[in-house]
């Protein structure tokens, strides 16, 4: 079995690298949006979306996304009504699928198998903010490797999750219309996006919400032609807003709208590399005195992209919480994007 197993992944690896006939026309590599979104354990269970690619594709073609995001957590907070503990480590692998109906119009959907567990990056985490001096906010004193979320309010055990699990979440389904695209070769584009998530994930572990999410925003995109040397520079963002159903997790505290929004840049100075950095941030999602539930969030996730061909490649990012304990002290994305 584990050898059938390794011999798919070979052919899996194969065949996201293989050229296709027709390589759709590029300035190198494309700079886009990091695809991911606020990975804390209460925050990730909801329909955030990325902020998405403000051109859709052409009609015909279809884009394969590949997604790993692994966020540790350690946020502990407590008000006079409240105490939380989020302690452990967040898994979000996805499946994304997108294909052109029509040059201005694209469609899609999202298939994660998300996680929680103790996880093995306490250490690592404690010795990295050790070197540079940054604090650890109780990280050091807590066991290692464990998983504990837990919420309390007015004496009552709200939350709790302490067994590692893994399942399919909540399903989204995506659509993409194309508002404005000045045909330019350094193009400026802005594309109109909107989505629903299902609550197809189990609650109690944490792998969905129960509720199902509206999402409607917009994507726009800037590239500018610098100097040979320095390749072409892109300016991007997005804004938009959520509607919730009441789901499973802290029902009465709930909120039901919430707003969202991305800004960043990326170079490329070469055919096969890009940096980019990007802030997203998004309202809360709960009725709380505590930050970690109901604070806006703000993050920075810094990075790039390698392509492998004109048709693949892959994004790497890291991204730190900028309003402390309102996100993932440290999460890690790898994004393997192909297209067909």
């Amino acid at each position: 079995m584990r050898k059938r197993s390794e011999t798919w992944s070979i052919y899996l690896v194969l065949f996201m690298l293989a050229p296709i006939s027709q390589p759709r026309q590029a300035l190198g590599v494309e700079i886009t949006p990091f695809y991911t979104q606020n990975q804390s354990p209460v925050t990730q269970i909801f329909g955030l979306p990325a902020a998405g690619e403000a051109r859709v594709l052409s009609k015909g073609t279809t884009c394969a996304l590949v997604v790993a995001d692994v966020a540790s957590n350690f946020a502990s907070d407590a008000s006079p009504r409240e105490s939380i503990l989020l302690d452990g480590e967040s898994y979000r692998f996805t499946l994304a699928l997108r294909y052109g109906i029509t040059d201005r119009l694209e469609a899609g959907i999202d298939v994660p198998y998300v996680g929680q567990g103790g996880g093995v990056l306490d250490s690592f985490i404690i010795g990295w903010h050790k070197f540079f001096s940054l604090p650890q906010g109780g990280r050091e004193d807590a066991p290692r490797n464990r998983l504990l979320y837990t919420y309390t309010k007015d004496g009552r055990n709200r939350l709790l999750v302490d067994d590692s699990s893994f399942d399919v979440g909540d399903v989204r389904f995506y659509g993409g219309l194309q508002i404005y695209d000045d045909g330019e070769k350094n193009p400026r584009t802005v594309a109109l996006r909107a989505s629903i998530k299902a609550p197809t994930g189990n609650s109690d572990q944490l792998h969905g919400s129960g509720s199902t999410d509206f999402a409607l925003w917009l994507t726009a995109s800037d590239d500018y032609r610098l100097p040979t040397w320095l390749g072409h520079f892109t300016i991007f963002g997005a804004a938009g807003g959520m509607y919730m159903t009441d789901g499973d997790i802290l029902r009465d505290q709930q909120r039901n709208v919430a707003g969202f929004g991305t800004f960043g840049f990326g170079l490329c100075p070469a055919d096969w590399i890009a940096f980019k950095a990007q802030v997203s941030g998004h309202t809360p999602f709960f009725q709380s005195d505590l930050r970690e539930l109901g604070k806006s969030a703000l993050q920075l996730i810094i990075g790039g992209t390698l392509a492998f061909s004109p048709w693949t490649s892959l994004d790497i990012g890291v991204s730190e919480d900028i309003i402390v304990k309102t996100s993932p002290d440290v999460a890690f994305h790898l994004a393997l994007r192909r297209l067909f």
